[in-house]
């Protein structure tokens, strides 16, 4: 079994307050979670209004399929328009 732990630095366009910025958040992981096979969640930099941290996981039994599916899910973000990923950080867990 493989976990696969992934934590995106994003840099938000649109949003002009905290709350334009919830809203957007929301509707992201919302598509992300409809989208892909994995959990994610909000996890850093709550109170910056052009910022965020997205924390995303996956369990399979391939660390390679894991690491498309966070490949896949990278580029739908992006292809949204109004998030830039700026870093992101990636951890397998093999037990």
């Amino acid at each position: 079994m493989v976990v696969g732990v992934l934590r995106l630095e994003i840099l938000l366009h649109a949003p002009h307050s905290l709350k334009e910025k919830r809203g957007l958040v929301k509707k992201l992981l919302a598509r992300c979670r409809n989208d892909f096979p994995l959990s994610a969640a909000e996890v850093d930099a709550q109170d910056l209004w052009q910022r965020t941290s997205l924390g995303f996981a996956m369990v399979h039994h391939e660390e390679g399929e894991i690491h498309r599916v966070y490949e896949r899910l990278a580029d739908s973000i992006e292809e949204t328009g109004f998030a830039e990923i700026v870093d992101r950080f990636i951890e397998f867990l093999h037990y």
